[in-house]
Formats: structure tokens, sequence, C-alpha cells
């Protein structure tokens, strides 16, 4: 056995005897750049509190990885196609796992942001890596399995990240989170070399770098706007995103269509099945992400579970995605990818629906429903969408499928950050200041509770601890009637303090409800377009599907 794969996969007569090995490399890539954005919702306080981080930093830090990743995907994916697919997610890997360690040594929030950037530079290069090494490995026959176990291991990066970073705080600070993924990326960098062959389109013309650098600074321009204008106002930063996002995206269109050979043929989007799965996927994560974002939110600070506890409460998500995706890959083939693609949404949609009822007296059973029931959405629709995707490009451009896919994914998920958690933020401040009207509350205080849930709960304790300080005075008072005076007004604050703790939940909780409706209406409406777009899935077709889907390869050893 060779200690180094070097035989091209597109020189193999028949299919790579260890594929589902080098599949298992390609989930691991996948699994620690999706577990690097959910790992740090946990983190966030710890590094919040010891860095000093202001809101607008904190938001930075979290966003620093997602403007680089979104708006280097597809031409980093094109050039990959061109040189190596492999050396794309070699380079990715070492990128990442440097960001990683910049991460570590970090000790402010100018290089927090700036190793985020460095680490969303190197997911830019693996994400479509990973989906079109899948693809070129893998014979058409198994593509569709491979691809659900691609997606389920997103699924499960989602709620294992919080699990892992919980793990980690208990004992260490919050640069621990990003130490972990330093083994991770170096293990499957070696992997890499053993286990996944190398690959390139056969034939590729020059790269279109004009209409790469468009995509760069449309979709860069865009992912910026929806991070700077809801959560910081639609100053002119934002406006002035806006505008270039749009001249970017008219000009990147402009250019695609007369260019003999663009990065991206945009005509693919009049193909009802490639507009709509990249629909489903956009829609999807927007709701899910949106989702997480107060899903980890209330489970911390309203029901006052640690980061570890959090974590492990979320991972009934990751066993329903395992579970849909295995449900999907026995339907599509059956029923077509119209109605396993709408069922999960619907199923989402419902979803977020059950999360309409939370209140001040919501358990964390009444989220179990909630979670299992979006994890078999996730693993449903996911699936079959990213597998239309990958079709519709040929072998030449793998790679810009994968940074196609991706892009919805991580523009979805952009977007439902930035409106579910503006309209979060927006609807928690309304309820606090309505539940706190009439008290003595000052007014900076209560700004400052309205900022955020765990701003509320911070001034809530701070009342608390004066009650502390107030009734330690009352024990060494000079006289009885200082004594008194002194109880009385501890025992006021602390009464204080109860009733804001209770109003900082209630208000959360119903504007978790609120945001809700709101995301079960977006992704409502959203089903009823992709259930436009998608094609009916013919008899002939279903039929053919299902063969191909059953029949087993005839010879899996590789030359």
């Amino acid at each position: 056995m060779r200690l180094v794969m070097t035989e091209p996969v597109e020189k193999m007569e028949r299919p790579y005897a260890r594929r589902w090995w080098a599949l298992l490399v390609l989930c691991l890539s996948l699994l620690i750049i999706v577990m690097a954005n959910t790992a740090l919702t946990v983190a966030a306080p710890d590094m919040t509190k010891d860095l000093g981080l202001s809101s607008a930093d904190l938001q930075w830090v979290i966003d620093g990885y997602t403007v680089p990743y979104a708006a280097l995907m597809l031409l980093l994916g094109a050039i990959g196609d061109k040189y190596s697919r492999r050396g794309a997610l070699v380079l990715g890997l070492l990128v990442f796992g440097g960001g990683a360690v910049f991460g570590y040594l970090a000790d402010s929030a100018a290089t927090v942001i700036a190793a985020r950037a460095v680490m969303g530079v190197g997911a830019a290069l693996i994400m479509p890596a990973t989906l079109s090494l899948l693809a070129a490995t893998f014979p058409r026959a198994e593509r569709a399995k491979a691809i659900t176990l691609w997606t389920a291991t997103a699924g499960l990066a989602i709620a294992a990240g919080p699990v892992v970073a919980g793990a980690l705080l208990r004992d260490h600070g919050w640069s621990s989170t990003f130490l972990i993924n330093v083994p991770v990326a170096a293990v499957a960098l070696v992997a890499a070399f053993v286990l996944v062959p190398p690959s390139k389109a056969g034939h590729h013309d020059r790269i279109d770098y004009v209409g790469g650098l468009l995509s760069v600074l449309w979709t860069g321009a865009l992912v910026y706007m929806i991070i700077q204008g809801p959560h910081f106002g639609w100053g002119a930063k934002a406006v002035t995103a806006a505008v270039i996002a749009g001249a970017g995206l008219v000009a990147f269109v402009l250019w695609e269509l007369r260019h003999p050979r663009p990065i991206l043929d945009v005509r693919r989007f009049a193909n009802r099945r490639f507009a709509g799965s990249n629909l489903a996927v956009a829609l999807f994560f927007l709701a899910v992400f949106g989702a997480f974002y107060f899903l980890t939110q209330h489970l911390q600070f309203v029901l006052g579970y640690d980061a570890l506890q959090t974590g492990v409460r979320m991972l009934p998500l990751a066993g329903a995605v395992f579970v849909g995706s295995a449900l999907t890959g026995w339907l599509t083939p059956r029923v077509g990818m119209k109605w396993t693609v709408g069922a999960g949404m619907v199923l989402g949609t419902v979803a977020l629906a059950l999360l309409t009822r939370v209140d001040a007296g919501s358990t964390y059973g009444d989220f179990l429903a909630p979670l299992i029931i979006l994890g078999l959405a996730i693993g449903l629709a996911l699936s079959p969408c990213t597998d239309a995707i990958m079709g519709a490009f040929p072998e030449s451009e793998l790679g810009v499928g994968g940074a196609v896919n991706d892009t919805s994914l991580e523009l979805g998920g952009s977007l439902g950050i930035a409106i579910l958690g503006s309209l979060l933020a927006t609807s928690y401040g309304n309820h606090l200041r309505d539940a706190t009207a009439g008290s003595k509350l000052p007014p900076s205080a209560l700004d400052a509770a309205q900022d955020s849930v765990g701003a509320g709960y911070a001034v809530a304790q701070g009342i608390a601890d004066k009650a502390h300080q107030v009734a330690a005075q009352a024990a060494h008072a000079s006289s009885p009637q200082q004594a008194a005076q002194l109880k009385q007004q501890a025992g006021e604050l602390a009464a204080g303090a109860r009733q804001m703790a209770d109003a900082v939940g209630s208000s959360f909780s119903d504007a978790v409800a609120h945001t809700s409706l709101v995301g079960a209406v977006v992704l409502g409406v959203g089903t009823v377009l992709v259930a436009l777009l998608l094609p009916r899935h013919s008899k002939a077709a279903r039929a053919a599907e299902v063969t191909e889907a059953e029949k087993e390869p005839a010879d899996t050893s590789a030359r």
C-alpha cells in the first residue's frame, strides 16, 4: 500500500478502493470549519470578559470569519479545479491551523479578529475542496450516499461545537477553543496525503480572474452589509457596502454573460432544479443558524445551563440529522427531491412554529421536540439539494459547484444571524422596557440591560450584589434604627434584583417566541417558492434513480 496516494482519481479505470476512508478525511475537514463558528458561541462570554470586548468587537470576532469565508469560495474553488483540489484542501488546512494557533496566542480584540479572518480564508479553501473531491472520487451511483454523510457531518458539527467548547471551558480558558482545531487539522492534513487521491479538471481553460474578483467584491460587500446594517445601524458603512454589493453583482452578471469561459455560468440559475436547490439551502440555513443563535442563549442565560450542559442539550438535533439523512437516502430516489426537500422545509417551519409557544415558564422539555424536528428537517432537505447543485456542474467545474452550494449556505446563515438576531435584540429590548415600566431602575441601567440578555442578567446581579453590601453594612450599623433602615433598603434591593431577573427572562422568552414566528413565516413562504421552482419527478426518472442508487459497482478495486 502506498504511503502517499499519488495516482490521480481521473486516471483510475475503476472506482477508488479507499474512497470511503477518503470521505472520512473530507468529513473531518468539514467538521472543524463548521465547529469553528458554533464553538465560539459558548466561548464568547469568557472571551468578552477576559479581553474587555465591546458588543461591536464581539460581533466582528464572530463575523471576521464569515466575510473572507463567503467572499473567496468561488474564486478559490475555481483555482482548485484548475491546479489541484487536494492541494487546495491541504493548503486550506495549513492556513486554518495557522489561524487557530494565532487565535490561541491572541491577547486583544484586533488580534482575535485577525486570527478569525485567517481561519476564514482557510475555510474558503477547504469547504469547496471537500465537495469537489467527493464528487470526483465517488461514482455517480454512490455520490448521493456520500453527500448524505457529508451533510450529516455538518449537522453533527453544529451541535458538537458547543459540547467540545463547553468541556474545554470547564478547565481551560477561551483560547483552548482555538487550539483544539490544530491537532484535528494536522490529522486531516496527513490523512489527505495518504487517503485522498489527487484530482483536478481534465480540461480547464484559463481562469476568469476578473469574474472571480467581481464575485469576491460583491459577495464580501453583501456579507459585510448583512452584518453591519442590522447590528450597528444603517449608516454610511452599511449603505456604502449595499451600493458596492449591488453594483458588483450587476457587473459580475454582465461580465459572466459576455465572457466565453465564465467562472460561473449564471445561466444555470434559469434551471429550476438548480435555482430551487440553492434557494432551499439558503433559506434552510437562515432558519437553522438564526434558531441556533437564540436557542443557545436561552439555554445558557434563561435556563441557567453552563456551556457543556448547553452543548449536550443540543445533541438531539445532531442525532435527528442522521436519522433524516438516512430517510432521505431511501426516499429521494423513490419520490423525487421535490417531495423530500418540501417535506424537510415543512418540518423546519413546524419546528420554528413550535418555538412560538416559548414563555417564561418554559423548560428544556419545551425545546426538545423543536430540536428533533429541526434535525430531521436538515437531514431530509439538504442532501438532495447539495446533490442537485453538484450535479449541475461538469467534471471540470466541481470546485465551483461546491463553492456555489457553500456560498448559498453561508449567505443564508449570515442572513439568519443578522436578521433574526437583530429582530431578537429589538424585541427583547422592547419587552424589557415594557416589563420594567414604572420601576425605579436608573435609565443608564435600563439601557445597559436592554443591550442583551446577558447584560440584563448582569444588571440584575449588580442590584443583588448591592443588596448584599447594604445587608453587610446593616450588621455593623452603629444603632438599631440605622440597622433597621439598612435592612429595609437591602430587602427592597433584593426584591428589585429578583424582579429584574424575572423581567429579563420573560422578555427574552417573549422575544424568542416573536422571532420564531417571523422565522416560521419566512421559511413557510420559502417552502412555497421552492415547491414552485423544483420540477416534478417523472416515473421514468424515479425508476432510473432507484436502480442507480441500489446498484453496486461491479468492481471497487483501484488500479
